[in-house]
C-alpha cells in the first residue's frame, strides 16, 4: 500500500507482473544456460577445430558446476537476495557465454563454464521458484506454469537466433550481443519486481487478503532440518523421480532431431520437433491452471510421466518411418516436457513446510541437472550399440520407473497423514 495525502490507497497485486518477469528471466536464462550449449558446441568445434568429445567434456562441466551451486542458491538467496543473485546470474552467464567465444585454449574454455554454469544456475528452475514462490499459494502452480514457459519460448526464440547470430557476425560478436542483452535486462528486471516481496509492499499472496491467509491449513509436516531432508523418504522420492524423468527426457531430446531427418527431410525435422516445443507449453499451461490444492500433485506427476512413456512407445512402434505414429509420439512426449519442470516444486509445497520448499527445490534440481548431464552421451552409446530403437525402449522404462518414484512418496505421504489423524501429532517421516 502506499500512502497518498494521508490516505492509504490500494495498490494493485504485484504478483502477476512478478510472473511475467520471471517468464523473461527463463527465456534468457534456458535461451543462454540450456538450449545454447549444443550450439557453442558446434561453433566452437568449427572455430577451433577441437574435438567433438572436447568441447562435449566442457557443456557436461558447465552442467554439472551450474548443480553444485543450484544445491546452494537458497543460502545465496539469503545472502544477497534474489534480486541480487539474478543479477549477478545475469552478469556471468555474459561472461561465460563470452569465454566461450573467446577461449583461445581447452583450459580457456573449462574455465569459461565455471560462469557459464554458474549463471545457469542462478537463472534456472530453483531461481524462477524462488522469484514466483513468495507472491503464491492456491495459485501457484499456474503462476509457476506461466513462468516456467519462459523455458520453452526460450528455446523456441534463442536456438535459432544464436545460429544466425554466429553466422552472421562470428560467435565472440554474437555472444557479445546476447550475453550484453540479457545482463542488462535481468539487472533492470531485479531491480523492479525481485528487490521486494509481497509482505515489504503489503500485499498478501494470491492477492487475498489478510483474513483469508490467517485461516489457511498449516502443513500437517514437521521441519527437516540439516542431513534430516536426505532421510526423508518424500524427498528422496521426489528427488530420484525427477532426475530419472529428466535423464530419461533430455536423452532423448538430444537426439530426437537427428532421427527425424531420415523419415522427414531436414526441414519438416525441425518443425517436428518445434511440435515437442509447443505441446509443452500446452501441457504445461494446462496443468498449472486445472490444478487445485487438493490436487494429489505427485499423482499428477506420475500421470504425466506415463504420457510420455507412451509417447515414447508410439515412436518405437512408427519404426522409424511411419509419421502418425512419429508425430504421435512427439505430441504426447511434448505433452509432459515443460511439466517435468514445472511439476517438482508444486510437489514440493504440498509435501514439506514452507520454511523447507526452497531447500527441497533447490536440491532436487541439482541433482536432476547432475543426472542429466550425462544423458545425452549415454543416450549416443545406446543408439550407436543398439540402434534407435533402444533409445526409445529406455525412454519408456525410465519414465515408467520416475512414475514409481514420485508415487513411493505419496505411499509414505499418506502413511504420513494417517498417523497424524490417529495421535493428533505433527508427523516426522
Amino acid at each position: 500500500m502506499s500512502a497518498a495525502d494521508g490516505n492509504h490507497v490500494p495498490r494493485s497485486f504485484l504478483g502477476w507482473r512478478v510472473a511475467w518477469a520471471a517468464f523473461t528471466v527463463a527465456v534468457f536464462g534456458w535461451g543462454v544456460g540450456f538450449y545454447g550449449p549444443p550450439v557453442f558446441l558446434f561453433a566452437v568445434h568449427e572455430t577451433r577445430g577441437w574435438s567433438v568429445t572436447l568441447v562435449s567434456a566442457a557443456v557436461t562441466c558447465h552442467f554439472l558446476l551450474g548443480a553444485l551451486l543450484v544445491a546452494n542458491l537458497p543460502a545465496l538467496h539469503r545472502r544477497i537476495g534474489v534480486a541480487g543473485a539474478t543479477r549477478l546470474g545475469g552478469g556471468l552467464s555474459a561472461l561465460g557465454v563470452a569465454g566461450w567465444a573467446l577461449a583461445a585454449a581447452p583450459w580457456q574454455l573449462f574455465l569459461a563454464t565455471v560462469a557459464s554454469g554458474a549463471g545457469w544456475a542462478m537463472t534456472g528452475a530453483a531461481a524462477i521458484n524462488a522469484m514466483v514462490s513468495p507472491w503464491f499459494v492456491r495459485r501457484r502452480p499456474a503462476a509457476l506454469a506461466m513462468a516456467y514457459n519462459g523455458a520453452s519460448v526460450g528455446g523456441v526464440l534463442l536456438s535459432p537466433l544464436w545460429v544466425a547470430l554466429i553466422g552472421a557476425l562470428g560467435f565472440p560478436l554474437a555472444a557479445g550481443a546476447v550475453g550484453g542483452v540479457m545482463a542488462l535486462a535481468l539487472w533492470l528486471l531485479a531491480g523492479r519486481y525481485f528487490a521486494q516481496g509481497p509482505a515489504v509492499l503489503g500485499q498478501q499472496p494470491d492477492g487475498d487478503d489478510a483474513g483469508v491467509v490467517a485461516a489457511r491449513t498449516p502443513s500437517p509436516y514437521a521441519p527437516l532440518p540439516g542431513r534430516s531432508l536426505w532421510r526423508n523418504r518424500r524427498f528422496v522420492t521426489l528427488a530420484l523421480g525427477t532426475s530419472i524423468g529428466l535423464f530419461a527426457q533430455i536423452g532423448l531430446i538430444a537426439h530426437l532431431f537427428s532421427l527425424l531427418v531420415a523419415p522427414f527431410g531436414a526441414q519438416p525435422a525441425g518443425c517436428a520437433a518445434g511440435l515437442a516445443t509447443a505441446c509443452a507449453i500446452v501441457g504445461r499451461t494446462g496443468m498449472g491452471w486445472l490444478m487445485r490444492p487438493a490436487t494429489d500433485r505427485r499423482v499428477a506427476a506420475a500421470g504425466n510421466y506415463v504420457v510420455q512413456l507412451t509417447g515414447s512407445l508410439a515412436l518405437l512402434a512408427a519404426g522409424g518411418s511411419d509419421p502418425a505414429l512419429l508425430l504421435l509420439g512427439i505430441a504426447l512426449f511434448g505433452l509432459g516436457l515443460g511439466n517435468a519442470t514445472s511439476l517438482p516444486p508444486t510437489i514440493a509445497q504440498s509435501d514439506f513446510v514452507p520454511a523447507d520448499t526452497a531447500r527441497v527445490v533447490a536440491l532436487v534440481t541439482a541433482s536432476s541437472q547432475a543426472a542429466y548431464a550425462f544423458s545425452p552421451a549415454a543416450f549416443g552409446v545406446l543408439r550407436e550399440g543398439l540402434g534407435a530403437e533402444a533409445l526409445f525402449l529406455s525412454a519408456a522404462l525410465l519414465q515408467a520407473a520416475a512414475a514409481c518414484a514420485v508415487l513411493l512418496g505419496r505411499s509414505a505421504q499418506a502413511a504420513a497423514r494417517r498417523r497424524d489423524a490417529g495421535d493428533g501429532q505433527r508427523p516426522i517421516a
